[in-house]
């Protein structure tokens, strides 16, 4: 519904000239011309597809300049709305076309020839209007005199009423005209916004300051605005005022945007965009940014905002020397959010990073795909090839110190190595990486070489430590992890709030056994500052590297996510949320179970009446899944080091979970206010269905 005056009052301020906006009265579109030429509004709502652009022949009006005006378009006298008046100035370009000969066209006398140019000229004036949520495109039909047809000069303009836009929202305004003669126009414009939205800051915090009255109702959405594709909703609430929403400044990204309107029929909607410029802001966006892999072959930027980026391969050697960019002879490529890209590899390599750099040449993010997949790096060394005319080619050897000619008699490893390695490549032991006209990639292995002289002596070395260690060490070793327990990694999908208590009871029952256990429950601090993914994956790398067990906790919201990611390839739609591991963690948990990694180091478990084991995804059942509470005795002695406790002691631990578990389900299955069971759940009490 239109704006009370008294707001658009507030919005536009007290001066004299803004206060008085012309006003237009009644809903109706219209269009008016400079004197001499004809116009009217042809049709208001039309697809806005500009089309290739054609040159026309002979003169044709184009537009030269855009005009806006703020008025008020009001449906009663005391509601309006703000109106962008818009004026396109047009002039006329080209000429006309003059006969190739007087035989063809009767002589330079003949009338035929001076006809169109006593025509008049006529054009088609797009004009396209764009304010989120809305966006318009509307045509205008222009005649100008002959009269008044001048190549290269003005000729007037046109004036269309109105576009309607929004408080506080930004607009842009486009125009092109038919025949086309040259590009489009632009126009962007941000509109005053209501004075009762504010935005501050406080240490860490940024406060929304909504001060409107106690009976207003209103909605309030918080919501990530995309260059390309709809916004991305955050957040979202219907609230009485006044208010104040207090966001962490970790939550801050460049497109985040502010959304909010009253409660009533067909209301304005004010938006906002506070943190575009907000140094913040952008620091969190690249913190946000991830780079996923999809297949060996292809990989994407995950951001909430888009990002002026661009990123290479780079080598990284072992030692933690800087990654060297392959560029050239691989060249930088511009890289756009959520789009798939692909580097013209044959094969890959887990010292193989991709750098993500943005456009002023700083680098934001390294990440080595393809080392969670094709295990740690190598201490291979990358020879590059060069091929030059006549089939030249050169070789030489990546290394800190730059590219090492091969043969050559430089002091480094490579060089050192250089015969062997030449030798290595020509016998097919190095590993192609990349090939074109211009050059190749390869990597060929170094562990053959290491040590080589001192072989033997470090031999014996190794055998007379490694005794002495074993000897000395054994007990104390095995008595110190027995005493610190196993890690064990819990993940769980948040179906609800109810199940996330439940989980938090079972891992608290797990901690009084001799395990460590890690869920996100008690990292949300530490997942809000590194986000999900690296949460994850700093916790798995952890814990698998400790000898641990990562534990699925399935239940159907898990089970439907799995298998949305089964059928997909990829992650499930929407973007990760600030604490949700479970879905963070699919693009590498199901690696490991498609190569056969996963036994040993992954169980599963549902609860009893919730989830049936039968229903979890076949893949995922190539590891043990256990039904709890009625499995415990089971999934405890799966949990275990590998020198399980005696069957009795077993039992003993699987019934002080049990009680510890008890409260939780109850709770769960049978919420206050309905009948209680007339038994407890205790270890194979439960039917599993």
């Amino acid at each position: 519904m239109p704006v009370p005056w008294f707001l658009l009052s507030l919005a536009l301020g007290r001066s004299p000239i803004v206060l008085s906006l012309e006003r237009l009265v009644g809903p109706q579109d219209t269009t008016h011309c400079s004197p001499g030429l004809s116009c009217h509004l042809w049709d208001s709502d039309i697809l806005c597809l500009p089309g290739d652009i054609v040159p026309a022949p002979g003169p044709v009006l184009a537009p030269t300049h855009l005009q806006t005006e703020l008025v008020l378009r009001c449906r009663k006298e005391t509601y309006c709305d703000l109106c962008v008046r818009v004026a396109v100035h047009l002039a006329v370009h080209g000429h006309w076309e003059e006969p190739e000969d007087e035989e063809k066209f009767g002589g330079a006398a003949d009338s035929g020839v001076e006809e169109p140019r006593n025509a008049s000229l006529q054009a088609q004036v797009v004009l396209s209007f764009q304010a989120y949520p809305t966006a318009r495109c509307v045509l205008l039909e222009v005649q100008v005199p002959a009269a008044l047809v001048q190549f290269g000069q003005s000729v007037g303009s046109v004036v269309y009423d109105c576009f309607e836009a929004a408080l506080g929202s930004e607009v842009r305004i486009w125009s092109y005209t038919q025949p086309r003669y040259e590009k489009e126009l632009n126009l962007t414009q941000q509109l005053p916004a209501l004075p009762w939205l504010n935005v501050s800051a406080d240490g860490d915090n940024v406060h929304l300051v909504l001060n409107v009255s106690e009976e207003q109702h209103f909605g309030l959405s918080l919501y990530w605005n995309q260059v390309q594709g709809p916004p991305k909703p955050r957040w979202h609430k219907n609230l009485t005022g006044p208010q104040i929403i207090t966001l962490n400044h970790t939550d801050l990204v460049p497109c985040l945007c502010i959304q909010v309107w009253p409660l009533e029929p067909d209301s304005v909607r004010t938006n906002i965009c506070p943190f575009r410029e907000d140094p913040r802001a952008h620091q969190n966006l690249w913190r946000a940014a991830r780079l996923r892999l999809l297949t060996l072959q292809s990989w994407l930027l995950d951001a909430p905002c888009s990002l002026p980026a661009e990123a290479a391969l780079c080598w990284q050697a072992p030692g933690g020397d800087p990654c060297q960019p392959l560029v050239p002879p691989l060249s930088w490529e511009n890289v756009t959010v959520d789009k798939v890209l692909e580097f013209p590899l044959l094969k890959v390599h887990p010292n193989l990073c991709v750098q993500q750099v943005n456009s002023w040449e700083k680098l934001q993010l390294q990440e080595c795909l393809w080392a969670d997949s094709l295990g740690p790096l190598k201490d291979d060394v990358l020879l590059l090839e060069t091929r030059g005319p006549q089939d030249n080619r050169s070789l030489c050897a990546l290394e800190p110190s730059g590219c090492t000619s091969l043969p050559s008699k430089a002091s480094t490893r490579a060089a050192r190595l250089g015969e062997y390695l030449l030798q290595d490549l020509q016998s097919g032991q190095c590993l192609q990486l990349w090939d074109d006209d211009l050059g190749a990639l390869w990597a060929c292995p170094m562990d053959k070489y290491i040590h080589k002289r001192w072989a033997l002596l470090w031999l014996a070395c190794l055998l007379f430590a490694a005794a002495l260690s074993l000897i000395l060490l054994l007990k104390k070793d095995h008595a110190k992890a027995a005493a610190r327990g196993r890690a064990a990694l819990l993940l769980y999908s948040a179906d609800d709030s109810g199940f996330e208590r439940l989980v938090g009871a079972l891992a608290s029952a797990l901690c009084q056994l001799p395990l460590r256990v890690a869920v996100d429950l008690w990292s949300r601090r530490e997942m809000s500052a590194q986000g999900p993914v690296a949460w994850f994956h700093a916790q798995r790398r952890q814990t698998l590297q400790e000898g641990g067990v990562v534990v699925l906790l399935f239940s159907p919201g898990a089970v439907a996510l799995c298998s949305e990611w089964l059928q997909e390839g990829v992650s499930a739609p929407g973007a990760h949320g600030p604490h949700d591991a479970f879905r963070a963690s699919l693009s590498c948990v199901l690696p490991d179970f498609l190569q056969g990694r996963a036994p040993g180091r992954y169980v599963g478990a549902c609860f009893d009446r919730l989830l049936h084991p039968d229903s979890v995804p076949a893949l995922f059942r190539t590891v043990p899944v256990f039904s709890l509470p009625s499995q415990l005795p089971d999934f405890l002695g799966a949990l275990q080091q590998p020198r399980a406790p005696r069957p009795g002691r077993l039992q003993e631990r699987a019934e002080q979970v049990s009680r510890a578990l008890q409260p939780a389900l109850d709770s769960y299955f049978h919420p206050p206010g309905t009948p209680a069971p007339g038994r407890g759940l205790g270890p194979g009490a439960g039917d599993g269905t």
